[in-house]
């Protein structure tokens, strides 16, 4: 677990805390892993209804149990940020200051799940909602050219979208948990 701090903290404020680990970078094998192990530990707003009934086990952890009162988890989302050879992979989230030592037991906990026992149909349903996300941005000619800049700028060419589809589709259990075993 990496601690960033700025050298000049103005004010402090632990009610919106980051917790990450080094990532990969956009062309590396790795960044679908990634991202299929993001979906999994999903996304989470008190706002939205779903409670126990989310998909997110981090979620239903903390609306149900260990002695964290949901209201006071206001929301976390997994992130996965690509660089050019590096990244970062994690989870942001906005708390209330007396909840955040149940969230980091919470998301430890949910990190090594992810090693050793999540489900091959947890993976399955990360892969189909991290393929809809992807392609549910390219709704526009704004995002579509964006997207073709990045792919040009990082591999050189235009991935189709059967390609990537592919790519996800071939991901396996093994392969996201290996990356998280590693490096999480």
């Amino acid at each position: 677990l990496l601690l960033y701090s700025p050298s000049s903290p103005i004010q402090k404020n632990e009610s919106s805390p980051i917790f990450s680990t080094q990532g990969c970078g956009w062309s590396n094998p790795d960044y679908i892993p990634l991202m299929i192990a993001g979906a999994i530990i999903g996304n989470y707003d008190r706002t939205v209804g779903g409670g126990q009934n989310m998909a997110s086990k981090l979620a239903q952890n903390i609306v149900a149990h260990s002695g964290t009162n949901p209201s006071e988890v206001h929301s976390f989302m997994s992130f996965n940020t690509c660089y050019t050879d590096t990244g970062l992979w994690g989870v942001y989230a906005v708390l209330n200051n007396t909840s955040i030592d149940d969230f980091i037991y919470n998301l430890q906990t949910e990190w090594r799940r992810l090693c050793f026992s999540v489900t091959e149909a947890e993976v399955e349903r990360a892969k189909k909602v991290f393929k809809t996300s992807l392609f549910m941005q390219l709704d526009g000619s704004t995002a579509v050219c964006e997207d073709i800049g990045r792919q040009m700028l990082t591999y050189g060419r235009r991935i189709p979208l059967p390609e990537i589809d592919y790519r996800i589709q071939v991901s396996t259990y093994y392969g996201c948990t290996v990356k998280v075993y590693r490096d999480v």
